[in-house]
């Protein structure tokens, strides 16, 4: 299937930074100003709004990939923007740059990476991971550690570790 997305499509989003859309809530950092994974998110919700509404039916985004820098910080009660822009499609693959900013000034660029799906086949095959997964678990805590200390709680996946 052919989709004809035009290079140039724009999309936007738009939050109000409250109290769950902060670093601690997100448990991202320690500090109450605008989480970097929201940020992200933004910038996702804003490249999904350029790209979705100009598919065919049954068909969407995923994101795949991202390069974002958070360029500054944005304080509770202050509104946050995202704008992505369609530079680059190859076949199913489009690149997006994004950017974000507060009601002050820019807070986080980059690109992003999505992937055309069908819906219906995509959540099959989430569908089947689920069923498979549930019988035979291939990780657990126990497959990350820092250092050679392994972990003790999933908490601890919050402070960055690697998988071993």
């Amino acid at each position: 299937m052919e989709f004809n997305l035009e290079q140039g499509l724009v999309g936007r989003a738009a939050v109000t930074v409250t109290d769950d859309k902060t670093a601690v809530a997100y448990g991202s950092g320690g500090i109450e100003v605008f989480a970097t994974p929201a940020m992200i998110g933004l910038m996702e919700n804003a490249a999904l709004t350029a790209v979705d509404a100009h598919l065919p039916e049954g068909w969407s985004t995923v994101g795949t990939r991202l390069d974002v820098r958070h360029m500054a910080a944005t304080p509770m009660g202050m509104r946050a923007y995202a704008e992505a822009k369609l530079v680059e499609t190859k076949g199913k693959r489009l690149i997006f740059e994004v950017v974000a900013y507060d009601d002050d000034e820019r807070i986080g660029e980059g690109i992003h990476e999505r992937f055309i799906v069908n819906k219906e086949s995509f959540m099959k095959k989430t569908e089947e991971k689920k069923r498979e997964t549930n019988l035979t678990p291939k990780f657990s805590l126990s497959h990350f550690s820092v250092g050679n200390e392994p972990l003790k709680s999933l908490h601890c996946l919050r402070l960055g570790l690697y998988h071993n």
